[in-house]
């Protein structure tokens, strides 16, 4: 895809990974419609950071909660910019058991309708638009959560109603690649721990003990957190440099998943 002129909408841009996305984007000639929810206090650095860019934008607030606002800001879009070409689908409320204890049924509720409802309701607006662009993307940002669950080091930091939710994002995203075909290619970048999502730049990171930091880092292959740059080059790489990749999700977590157990030497044997 030649990312010139295209338009792209980018859900919970105002800061983190979502505002790296966008800014990349902005600055390989892509017109973006970046929205957001919270976080008001980051809004002023996004207006700054865009604006120093020069490619025409246009920063929205939406509740994507509501999902009857969701077909107001497929409007917005095309009103402004004419057309739909690509959706970074990110938002999720995060699953921190360490910030949010155990569940109750409004929290239940919450994680569901962030993390996996609003995605479903956003492309589905989405779809006719970028159906009509005729070379469509959509990326599936979700987490590793989805397959390790509350497991080892990872049970202060996901919670499981986030790791269901996560996994149904799999669902979604092959679902949709049948959907989109020919005209959409869907894909899913699933993310390990990074520095501003579970990692040291957000709040439930603080409330870890070092003890707990470190056998994080340690179960993680590269032995590091992810930072924004790499889920940058990921999503260029899908959308710029992956023409015959639909459906597919790449795993983006430094290994952690792999992590845990070291390989035993390799004994002499007996023959």
């Amino acid at each position: 895809m030649n990312l010139q002129n295209k338009v792209a909408l980018v859900l919970g841009a105002v800061k983190g990974l979502g505002k790296a996305i966008a800014l990349s984007l902005a600055g390989h000639g892509v017109r973006t419609v970046l929205n957001y929810w919270d976080w008001e206090d980051s809004l002023p650095a996004l207006q700054k950071d865009m604006a120093a860019i020069g490619t025409p934008h246009l920063i929205t607030r939406t509740d994507l909660l509501k999902t009857g606002r969701i077909q107001g800001l497929l409007e917005q879009t095309i009103a402004t910019f004419g057309r739909l070409d690509i959706l970074i689908n990110n938002i999720e409320r995060g699953g921190w058991p360490v910030v949010h204890g155990a569940y109750n049924q409004d929290q239940w509720d919450l994680e569901m309708a962030t993390t996996l409802r609003a995605k479903w309701w956003v492309f589905n607006a989405a779809l006719p638009h970028l159906k009509a662009s005729g070379e469509g993307a959509v990326i599936n940002l979700s987490s590793i959560a989805g397959v390790v669950g509350r497991t080892g080091p990872a049970s202060l930091v996901f919670n499981d109603g986030y790791a269901a939710a996560n996994r149904g994002i799999g669902q979604l995203t092959e679902t949709w690649a049948r959907l989109g075909a020919p005209e959409i290619r869907v894909n899913e970048i699933m993310l390990g721990l990074f520095e501003t999502r579970h990692g040291a730049q957000t709040r439930g990171w603080g409330l870890l003990t070092p003890d707990q930091q470190k056998a994080l880092i340690d179960h993680t292959l590269l032995k590091r957190t992810g930072r924004p740059a790499d889920v940058v080059k990921t999503v260029l790489f899908v959308l710029k440099d992956a023409p015959f990749m639909t459906g597919s999700t790449i795993r983006l977590d430094g290994g952690y998943v792999l992590g845990g157990e070291d390989i035993a030497p390799m004994p002499k044997g007996v023959v």
